[in-house]
């Protein structure tokens, strides 16, 4: 298996707080792995690391090769941005814009890469019809289920391609039956042998999903199996 992403003995604090105490595991092209732990355990200040909304303060990253985050060296800016448009991140409150439709939504990061309209909105609707919603697709979000917002936030994610997919809690704000619907979709993500990260506290869709399980608490990886 080829090794996408690698990351070693990253640390982040606030203030004076330890969040992150020397992370470090390996990912594999198309694993699924599953992060669980306790709140305030560091699994979501981690991922916004690897999505680039947070920095760490030491450490290294590597994706698919290439130095994401090294504190020790001076790193291409250019060449950071281009790994980073390979990744996509859904959150748990869905991001969505409020004034845009569904498929507005969707084509809005492709746009800002400069793909043309027509072209985008192709791809756009493409994804929309996979994770069942072409039917909602002129629908702002407020006229969507919680489920359905975010089926349209992980419609975005896949239209750019990613190369690998973070999940943060992407079922925490929803009620049973909507978080089936979510779930369902990242279990076909899992089929086409997509890489993901996926926080969560859905223990018995982590057990089913994960290819490995990195337990988190007090900012270190207690277990990892």
């Amino acid at each position: 298996m080829e090794n996408i992403l690698k990351i070693i003995d990253i640390k982040k604090k606030f203030s004076e707080q330890m969040i992150l105490n020397g992370i470090s595991f390996e990912v594999n092209a198309g694993e699924t792995i599953g992060i669980i732990g306790e709140s305030g355990g560091g699994k979501s200040t981690f991922l916004r690391i690897l999505a680039g909304l947070e920095t760490a303060d030491e450490g290294i990253i590597k994706f698919e090769g290439e130095n994401l985050y090294n504190n020790n060296k001076k790193l291409d800016i250019q060449k950071i941005k281009t790994l980073r448009k390979k990744i996509g991140m859904i959150f748990q409150s869905f991001n969505l814009f409020d004034h845009m439709t569904a498929l507005e939504n969707v084509t809005s990061g492709l746009l800002i890469r400069g793909i043309n309209k027509k072209e985008a909105k192709t791809i756009a609707e493409k994804q929309i019809e996979k994770v069942g919603l072409i039917n909602k697709i002129n629908n702002l979000p407020s006229q969507l289920s919680g489920g359905e917002k975010q089926r349209i936030a992980i419609a975005r994610a896949l239209a750019i391609d990613p190369d690998l997919i973070l999940f943060d809690e992407p079922t925490s704000a929803l009620d049973p039956k909507l978080k089936i619907e979510v779930l369902s979709v990242i279990e076909k993500l899992k089929q086409e042998k997509r890489t993901m990260i996926i926080v969560s506290h859905e223990m018995n869709f982590i057990n089913d999903i994960s290819d490995k399980i990195i337990a988190f608490e007090n900012g270190k990886i207690k277990t990892e199996k």
